[in-house]
């Protein structure tokens, strides 16, 4: 991360400052711990210093709150695929289940490919996950989605190489 212009930090800290005690209390009402409020809290101010720009705002509670929304979203989806492995893992026999450290491994690279997939525009998205997960020919998406086979190819060719940008 490049250095923070000085002036950045101080709106960032007077920010803070003003609005992180309501905006944890607010975010506790949302996911229910203190605990889980408290590093939603540091993640949203840790995304507004990492910002190009704040300048001066006239509602900053309207955008510390705005950002802090997109952090509890991706929270949320964290969660929710997180529970969904899990659920998954249970099912499995006993000597068939991974170890906790594959299972953090697992959940690492399933945050990573989301996080991947999120950056995709919707069409794309949706023609790669009709492909990879579904296993449909270009042809089918083409006809499910109402696009022409050439559009299929373009999207998944975006889509392998948004992959391959994100590994390097």
């Amino acid at each position: 991360m490049p250095a923070a212009d000085p002036l950045q930090t101080l709106q960032v800290a007077t920010l803070y400052s003003d609005h992180h005690h309501w905006l944890q209390t607010w975010l506790r009402r949302k996911v229910g711990n203190a605990f889980d409020a408290a590093d939603l809290a540091q993640d949203t101010f840790m995304r507004i210093l990492q910002a190009r720009e704040v300048q001066r705002l006239e509602s900053p509670r309207a955008y510390v709150t705005t950002v802090a929304k997109g952090v509890l979203v991706n929270w949320c989806r964290r969660q929710a695929l997180e529970r969904a492995y899990l659920e998954a893992l249970a099912q499995l026999p006993e000597p068939l289940a991974p170890s906790p450290e594959e299972r953090a491994l697992v959940l690492e690279a399933l945050h990573e490919i989301d996080a991947m997939l999120d950056t995709l525009p919707p069409v794309v998205r949706r023609t790669f996950l009709l492909s990879q997960l579904d296993g449909l020919a270009y042809a089918d998406i083409a006809e499910q989605l109402g696009v022409s086979l050439s559009s299929v190819k373009r999207y998944m060719a975006q889509a392998f190489r948004q992959c391959l940008a994100l590994m390097d």
